[in-house]
């Protein structure tokens, strides 16, 4: 019976070490968050934008959940565990890199209270106070293109823009 006890106790400790990831979007779970956040802790703030809404858009991106998230106070980008993956619980605030098509970004672990722990990279915070709503909402789905998108470089025939090469030019030959 102790041997039992011993077995469920291992795996109780296991599983909290563990982080299970959403099986459907959870940009309907972030917006509520949110907006509970904003009611009950930011709109006091005097960098709080009254009249931005809260935005979450999220897709699947190698079987984990990649999305931006705007509220009246901040955008960021958020990485969450996607359907049948598990996350190693980490410590609050450590920091993780992450390679995306659109390049290398550094992200950091936070929890929220209904789901748990995610990975945030923050792009602006405080907002500009003159970006509007309709420019708000935009902002979200066009930071979710760029970020599966992959960095134009030039190649080897493109046109050598380098410093040395711009004023070292000798007469007679292309710069």
């Amino acid at each position: 019976m102790a041997q039992s006890h011993v077995g469920e106790v291992d795996a109780v400790q296991e599983r909290e070490q563990e982080f299970i990831g959403f099986a459907t979007n959870p940009a309907t779970l972030l917006v509520a968050q949110y907006e509970r956040i904003a009611r009950e802790e930011m709109q006091g703030l005097p960098f709080y934008h009254a009249t931005m809404p809260i935005v979450a858009e999220c897709v699947l991106f190698e079987d984990q959940w990649l999305g931006c998230v705007l509220t009246p106070w901040m955008l960021s980008v958020v990485v969450l565990p996607g359907p049948d993956q598990c996350w190693p619980v980490r410590s609050s605030s450590d920091r993780l890199a992450l390679q995306l098509p659109c390049g290398n970004m550094t992200f950091m672990v936070g929890e929220l209270p209904e789901t748990g722990q995610q990975l945030a990279c923050s792009l602006m915070s405080p907002l500009d106070p003159h970006l509007g709503a309709g420019e708000g909402r935009a902002l979200v789905s066009s930071t979710l293109k760029m970020l599966l998108s992959l960095p134009v470089q030039q190649g080897a025939s493109g046109v050598d823009l380098g410093r040395r090469r711009l004023f070292g030019a000798r007469r007679g030959q292309p710069a």
